[in-house]
């Protein structure tokens, strides 16, 4: 082969090696860009998906929606101290507070304890639907349904995605609810706005994972609990309210 020609080779081949490069290098952004999209919390507020992707948090900001007689509450519900916890009913973090919880109550009468919806769906998806059996349960039988529905099915579940849905027509059964009332509530998915409505005013007050509480004395924010706190924990940070 002449040396020019050989050139000419040597030329092109590289000129190919430096497309294929390039095709590559811009594949790899493209791809990292669909993967970094998709890993962001959705900003449709008609979507389940509308909550950050953590559990356990360690740092919360101040909520400001006002309780109401629209929550779920249980203990005093004159008490000045309303502790008020957005929760995952598949969040092992949330089992695991929701007992703790019920200690406090059950040993601090001054205490009351309001109970909102933060489903993480993109790591448990059966999480929003149980939400929405929770409010189904409460349709029937109000808040004390409600409350022997949640406490169910923290008792059952083994986190994490774990609940069989074929569970969630048994629970309403076990405590007394109409079954059929309660199958046709759910597929009806009339609490799904409900639900998404816990959601969005906890995305509001800065949560960021679950669960995520906040401290009120006399409807006025005075702390938090990040996290998973301990029982022990959370009453020594109760009792040095005034």
């Amino acid at each position: 082969m002449k040396p020019l020609l050989i050139k000419y080779t040597i030329m092109q081949n590289n000129n190919q090696k430096q497309i294929a490069g390039a095709i590559l290098i811009v594949g790899v952004l493209i791809a990292g860009a669909i993967l970094l999209k998709d890993s962001k919390p959705s900003t449709d507020n008609t979507s389940p998906l509308n909550a950050p992707i953590a559990n356990n948090p360690k740092n919360t900001t101040p909520q400001d929606r006002p309780t109401s007689s629209n929550d779920h509450i249980i203990g005093n519900t004159n008490a000045k101290i309303i502790v008020v916890e957005y929760s995952d009913l598949e969040c092992p973090y949330c089992k695991g507070f929701h007992n703790t919880m019920h200690g406090v109550i059950e040993n601090n009468k001054n205490v009351a304890w309001v109970f909102r919806h933060y489903p993480i769906p993109q790591l448990h998806s059966k999480a929003f639907k149980e939400a929405e059996a929770t409010e189904c349960a409460w349709e029937q039988g109000g808040n004390d349904a409600f409350w022997k529905y949640t406490d169910r099915v923290f008792e059952i579940t083994p986190s994490n995605n774990g609940l069989d849905v074929a569970e969630l027509p048994k629970i309403a059964q076990s405590i007394g609810l109409n079954v059929a009332s309660f199958n046709d509530c759910l597929a009806s998915g009339k609490f799904k706005n409900k639900v998404q409505a816990d959601i969005d005013d906890g995305v509001k007050a800065g949560v960021n994972g679950t669960p995520s509480s906040f401290i009120l004395v006399n409807g006025k924010l005075i702390d938090a609990i990040p996290g998973a706190q301990p029982y022990e924990s959370v009453m020594q940070r109760l009792s040095t309210i005034k």
